[in-house]
């Protein structure tokens, strides 16, 4: 059985920093949001702040302590779990008055829900006593929302001892994280995104709370962060086959997202969703098979018959008919919105002066980079202090920045002990090697386009809570998705709920296509983008790809052309529009032609 969500919306993880205290300020209004737990300095330092404010007493856990990182990671959800169970008990003892939070809390609830509906039964009753009792069953029925944490699979560098002797495998950036998570009082959810990590996955076995206890119910559960269909079934399968379960699959556009983005081989949000809809009851029948039967190989107890797996969806959704549109059509359990949120300080961190530019930011300023030194693309804004930063650092012919966080350190290029493609030891001999070769202009290019995302995507809660900003390495890197552009001015909580149910609009007054079409649209240009990169040094393999990237677009243009008719919710004039933006892409993608591959 479900678990009951007053909501139809999660808030997803946001860079390091943007969502790094959002249960603080949503939980308590029934909404779920994800935490990243990559950075543990920032965490302490969060957790410091937030004891002051809290009036409790901080004891730091200093990084030379053993297992520190893992140690901070548990004491700060244990934290956070404190303070969202005082905010629910102060919540109960409030009065359904006007301005208070718990009025706000159902007040903000979707249209039509049972204790929406509940709530306004309650306000339409005139007879005290009963009135009364209405009150103490919605106050009894209080949910907070769930307080998720994000791992990203592959930032999983290992760690070494102050003698500089490499740690044992369990000391490892990701699975420290993981046992950080597992060892506190949360029932919650981690999400792993950006892959599989087979040292990960394999270090879920040694804590107790994933598996089902004596009712087959789960205290920690598993949340997939995928792509497409054959993704998600391959990782199901490998944690079914541990005795783990996927409580939800978690889909996410390939590129019109935030943060790194992922594309897939052309395939579409639409078509990948309408094969999760065909397949959803299979793919529950076959993990449950498998899980069931390593639970019962391993003495452990099984899962509950009808175990909650969700199946949800995020990356550019827009307005609330488009929401409705994908709730109701492919039968979906929830959708994320991210990046809107950033205009939201009552739900997200983000300094001052960020915010101010993202308020009245252009869609020029959002912008897919090469400034991941995980070698993915990244979704960028170029007004960001980090992105002028870059800038001038090239044109002082110092690119690359001072290296100290040393989570992304994977490359062995030049160095023993792996280094980031972002600091400025490894681009100052990248250069010097490529200006040796007689490497083109653009090449250069590549390598100064790495920026630092450690400090970058930690400084902005730092300098909005006036924490000291370490190695004075200030400058912001915030990463929306250019869904953004569509969203201007800084808003509150209720304004965007409200807006992603429909109750009112916060979109500006830049034409919006449909999300299909504006994904559409970024894939396009992604894959002109890849043909001018390969222009010259075509291989028969990179050829099949692109030959195979461009009729999966095909494909999904076709899809989309036929399911206009089902977007019942829109208008006659925005159907005929979204027409001509699918003729115009077809023309686009049909002008796009793939070269034989060089001979060699």
């Amino acid at each position: 059985m479900g678990t009951f969500r007053p909501h139809t919306f999660h808030i997803p993880v946001m860079g390091l920093c943007y969502t790094i205290d959002s249960p603080i300020k949503v939980a308590r209004f029934g909404i779920s949001s994800v935490i990243s737990i990559i950075e543990d300095q920032l965490i302490e330092d969060i957790r410091e702040y937030y004891s002051n404010k809290e009036n409790e007493k901080f004891v730091a856990i200093p990084v030379t302590e053993p297992d520190s990182r893992a140690k901070r990671i548990t004491a700060y959800m244990n934290f956070i779990n404190r303070i969202v169970a005082r905010q629910m008990e102060k919540l109960k003892a409030e009065s359904f008055s006007p301005e208070t939070d718990l009025t706000k809390y159902f007040e903000m609830l979707p249209n039509g829900s049972s204790l929406g509906n509940e709530y306004e039964s309650m306000l339409q009753e005139s007879e005290p006593s009963q009135k009364q009792n209405l009150q103490t069953q919605l106050k009894n029925k209080l949910v907070a929302g769930s307080i998720d944490v994000n791992i990203m699979s592959k930032v999983d560098k290992n760690n070494y001892s102050e003698n500089g002797d490499m740690l044992p495998p369990e000391f490892s950036d990701a699975i420290a994280a993981l046992r950080g998570f597992a060892n506190s009082d949360l029932n919650a959810s981690v999400v792993f995104s950006a892959g599989y990590n087979p040292r990960l996955y394999a270090a879920i076995e040694n804590h107790p709370d994933f598996f089902p206890d004596e009712n087959g119910n789960l205290k920690k559960r598993v949340i997939l962060k995928v792509s497409d269909f054959r993704s998600a079934l391959i990782q199901g399968k490998i944690l079914a086959k541990k005795g783990v379960w996927i409580s939800e699959f978690r889909i996410e556009s390939g590129l019109n997202c935030g943060g790194h983005a992922f594309a897939t081989e052309g395939l579409l949000l639409g078509p990948i969703l309408e094969e999760f809809k065909l397949k959803k009851e299979d793919i529950i029948k076959e993990l449950f098979t498998l899980c069931q039967q390593t639970l019962t190989e391993k003495g452990k107890p099984g899962l509950s018959d009808s175990p909650e797996m969700r199946i949800t969806v995020q990356g550019g959704i827009g307005t609330a008919a488009e929401n409705q549109f994908l709730m109701d059509y492919y039968h979906l359990d929830g959708t994320g919105w991210g990046s809107p949120f950033l205009l939201v300080p009552e739900a997200t961190t983000v300094d001052s002066v960020t915010l101010n530019e993202l308020a009245t930011a252009k869609q020029e300023d959002f912008y897919l980079s090469h400034a991941s030194p995980l070698g993915i693309r990244f979704n960028n804004f170029r007004k960001s202090s980090a992105h002028v930063q870059m800038e001038t650092r090239i044109e002082k012919n110092r690119p690359g920045s001072p290296c100290y966080l040393k989570f992304l350190s994977a490359n062995t290029e030049f160095t023993d002990k792996p280094i980031c493609t972002g600091s400025r030891q490894y681009q100052k001999a990248k250069l010097e090697q490529l200006e040796e070769a007689g490497a083109s202009a653009r090449e250069m290019e590549k390598v100064v386009e790495k920026d630092c995302l450690c400090h970058g995507l930690s400084a902005s809660a730092l300098l909005s809570y006036d924490i000291p900003v370490p190695h004075k390495l200030g400058a912001v890197t915030i990463c929306p998705g250019p869904n953004l552009a569509y969203f201007s001015g800084v808003h509150s909580l209720k304004e965007m709920v409200d807006h992603i149910y429909g109750r009112i609009s916060l979109l500006n007054s830049l034409r919006r296509p449909n999300l299909f079409v504006n994904e559409a649209v970024l894939y396009v240009d992604y894959l002109k983008g890849e043909l001018a990169e390969s222009l010259g040094e075509m291989t028969k393999k990179k050829s099949q790809y692109l030959e195979s990237f461009k009729n999966n677009l095909q494909s999904g243009l076709d899809y989309y052309g036929r399911l206009i008719p089902e977007l019942k919710l829109e208008s006659e004039h925005y159907l005929a529009q979204m027409r001509e933006d699918i003729s115009r892409l077809e023309k686009a993608l049909k002008a796009i032609l793939i070269p034989e591959p060089v001979a060699v």
